[in-house]
């Protein structure tokens, strides 16, 4: 991945400062984290506005924001902002440390009406476009589910075929398509399927630490690693039971260099120090997985 000089000093500066980096491991492993912090709007920032958002986000360190788009987020970032809005946007962020990583839309291919899915592509394509016009460099959907009738070879093709589609749309405009593991069709095992028909180098697999996905989240992981996409999502890494520090641990020993975007839904009082929190856990994590032994 290619970043802007300033901003990659800055998080280069920061991963040092937090004790993240090479030298800071064992001499035996020589081990280093590339891996890099930052937020998902999803409800921690769904009412700051794009002056609010950077601020709290150069406050917090997190250097990335992938915003959601729904129609009532204060960003305002959506398919329907008009052009010149998009250029303000895209300024607005190349002016500060933090950077648009991309947009997360909640658009699924797993509807049993062709329509549906017809849709889904024509609303996905939108967001590639709005991506690209904010500075973003990709699309967050997701797989989704299974249906009660249809034989999930039916359901993983017309996944695939979709992807393909949107995947060359977003090769086409430099971006990239995040395909979230979420959903009963988006646990890692039909994941690694479904990109078994996927032909285009722009999808990736976004893993997102919402269940554990089996007792063999190792061996599971081992088979999408090729396919991992760039960003990740994570939840409150004091609450729930996801293996985050094994999650690291593999991540780092795949060289991964990506993002660790926080996705938070609890309502603390002050959500500022809550992310303040959260990277200190993020960066204990990692601090474990580089001086294992």
């Amino acid at each position: 991945m290619i970043f802007p000089s300033r901003r990659e000093f800055l998080s280069r500066s920061l991963l040092a400062g937090a004790g993240l980096c090479a030298s800071n491991a064992s001499a035996e492993t020589h081990r280093v984290s590339k891996m890099r912090f930052g937020l998902m709007t999803y409800q921690w920032g769904i009412d700051w506005d794009i002056p609010t958002l950077i601020a709290n986000c150069t406050k917090t360190k997190a250097f990335a924001v992938e915003l959601r788009t729904s129609a009532n987020y204060a960003h305002g970032v959506e398919i329907t902002l008009p052009e010149a809005h998009r250029s303000e946007v895209k300024k607005k962020f190349a002016d500060s440390p933090v950077r648009i990583i991309g947009v997360a839309s909640a658009e699924r291919f797993d509807s049993p009406d062709p329509a549906r899915v017809a849709k889904a592509i024509d609303i996905v394509t939108a967001h590639i476009k709005l991506s690209e016009d904010v500075g973003g460099q990709g699309v967050r959907v997701i797989p989704n589910d299974y249906h009660p009738d249809i034989p999930k070879e039916k359901t993983i093709e017309q996944i695939q075929k979709a992807l393909n589609t949107v995947g060359k749309i977003a090769s086409d405009h430099g971006q990239r398509i995040r395909l979230e593991n979420h959903g009963t069709a988006g646990d890692l095992v039909s994941l690694y399927q479904i990109m078994q028909g996927v032909n285009q180098r722009s999808v990736g697999i976004k893993l997102n630490g919402e269940s554990i996905d089996g007792p063999d989240f190792a061996d599971r992981f081992r088979k999408i690693k090729p396919y991992l996409d760039d960003t990740l999502h994570f939840h409150e890494l004091d609450g729930g039971d996801f293996p985050y520090q094994l999650q690291s641990d593999l991540l780092i020993d795949a060289g991964w260099d990506g993002w660790w975007l926080l996705e938070a839904s609890s309502k603390p009082p002050d959500r500022v120090q809550a992310m303040l929190e959260q990277r200190a856990m993020w960066e204990a994590i990692v601090t474990k997985s580089l001086n294992r032994p």
